[in-house]
Parts: structure tokens; C-alpha cells; sequence
């Protein structure tokens, strides 16, 4: 394959193009044969195919890896990142299992690797700062806001972002397995396949995420 690769990336360089729409239906993006058939044009060079591919997983990639960092600039740039190892590897991917299994694989692979960056340097940066008084636990970095909000639509905005919040404060091995069920849909046997774990393991961790959920949205019912 060539090594114009940065062209075929010009469609993820602008925040303002993503809609961070919900999940496909089944039908335009599942088709797992029209996406081997695409990957495989792609390994003989056409760029074509590749493209189509990228317009085809890259709002639900960026949107998904936005709700695991809640960092929209750089869900953009891991969402690229996603792509050109797609398009770098593309010679070596099995057919064994469903393209979207792969791509989010990779996109997970890549949004834990930047979760445990950012804990490491908050780490050396911030050890200390956000202790209480006595200094026995750490603060909440995200506190909620008590100030009563009169308007409903402040108010279901801020339960949205607290939610937002709450995910973001979820161990990673927990996140992912949330976000792919209730946010992107996907079954418990795909998300399995994705993070290479059981269904059993899968069907666990959701089950403490949303107990741990309902414990920090307690001061927003």
C-alpha cells in the first residue's frame, strides 16, 4: 500500500464536522461482508474503499473514545490514530470476526492507554493538592454543584454532564464495558470479543459500573 495515508485523514482534522451521532442501526454498519470487502480493496490500494470505511465508523469511534476521555480534541486525534493502525495493518487482519469488533478493539486499546498517561502524570503533578484538611482522602476533582437550578433545562443539562462526570470517574476496566452497553448499544458477546473477556466478566463489571453510578448521581436525583 502507498504512503498517502495523511490525505485520506483529512475528513477527521475538524471537531466542527463531528456530530457524535448515536451508534448506526445494525443493517449500515454491522454488514460485516461489505466491511471485509472494503478492508480487503483497502490492502490492494484502493484508497476509495478505505475512505468509505472511515466515513462509515469515524463519528461513532471519536464518539465513543470522547465518552471514555471526555476529552473532545483529543478523541479526534486517538480516533486518527485508530484509523491509520486499521490502515497499517490492514494486510494483517483476520476475517475471523466482525470488523466493528476490531476497530473498537483498537479505539479501547488506545482510550485506556491515554486514561493511564493521564493518570500517571496526575500522579506526579497533583499528588497532595486535592487532599482534605486532615489529609486523609483525596477530594472529589469534579464536586457536584448543589446550587438549586431552577430551569428544567439547566437541569437536565446538569444531570447530563454529572453523569458525563460519574463515567469519568469509573476505572477504565468498568468504563469501557458501560459505555459500550448502554451508550453504544453494542451486545454483551461483541463488547466480550472487544475487550477479550468473558461475557460472565462482561455482565460483572457492568452490573458494580452502574452500582458505582447510582452511588455518585445520589446528589442529582
Amino acid at each position: 500500500m502507498d504512503e498517502s495515508l495523511p490525505a485520506l485523514m483529512n475528513t477527521l482534522s475538524t471537531i466542527d464536522e463531528l456530530q457524535f451521532a448515536p451508534a448506526l442501526q445494525d443493517e449500515s454498519i454491522e454488514d460485516s461482508t461489505s466491511d471485509h470487502a472494503l478492508l480487503e480493496a483497502t490492502r490492494t490500494g484502493d484508497q476509495d474503499a478505505f475512505a468509505e470505511l472511515v466515513g462509515r465508523y469515524r463519528n461513532q469511534i471519536t464518539s465513543y473514545i470522547y465518552r471514555m476521555t471526555n476529552d473532545y480534541d483529543g478523541a479526534v486525534d486517538l480516533a486518527q490514530e485508530t484509523f491509520v493502525r486499521v490502515y497499517r495493518a490492514a494486510d494483517r487482519y483476520q476475517r475471523s470476526y466482525a470488523f466493528s469488533t476490531y476497530i473498537y478493539r483498537i479505539a479501547t486499546n488506545l482510550a485506556i492507554s491515554e486514561l493511564r498517561k493521564r493518570k500517571r502524570r496526575k500522579l506526579v503533578s497533583l499528588t497532595g493538592f486535592f487532599l482534605s484538611s486532615d489529609g486523609s482522602e483525596p477530594m472529589e476533582f469534579n464536586p457536584p454543584d448543589d446550587r438549586p437550578l431552577q430551569d428544567k433545562e439547566l437541569v437536565d443539562t446538569e444531570r447530563r454532564n454529572a453523569v458525563q462526570r460519574a463515567i469519568g470517574t469509573l476505572p477504565e476496566k468498568y468504563r469501557a464495558p458501560l459505555i459500550l452497553r448502554d451508550v453504544d448499544g453494542r451486545s454483551y458477546d461483541e463488547i466480550a470479543k472487544i475487550l477479550e473477556t468473558s461475557e460472565g466478566t462482561v455482565k460483572s463489571r457492568i452490573s458494580r459500573a452502574r452500582g458505582f453510578l447510582r452511588e455518585k448521581m445520589t446528589a442529582y436525583l
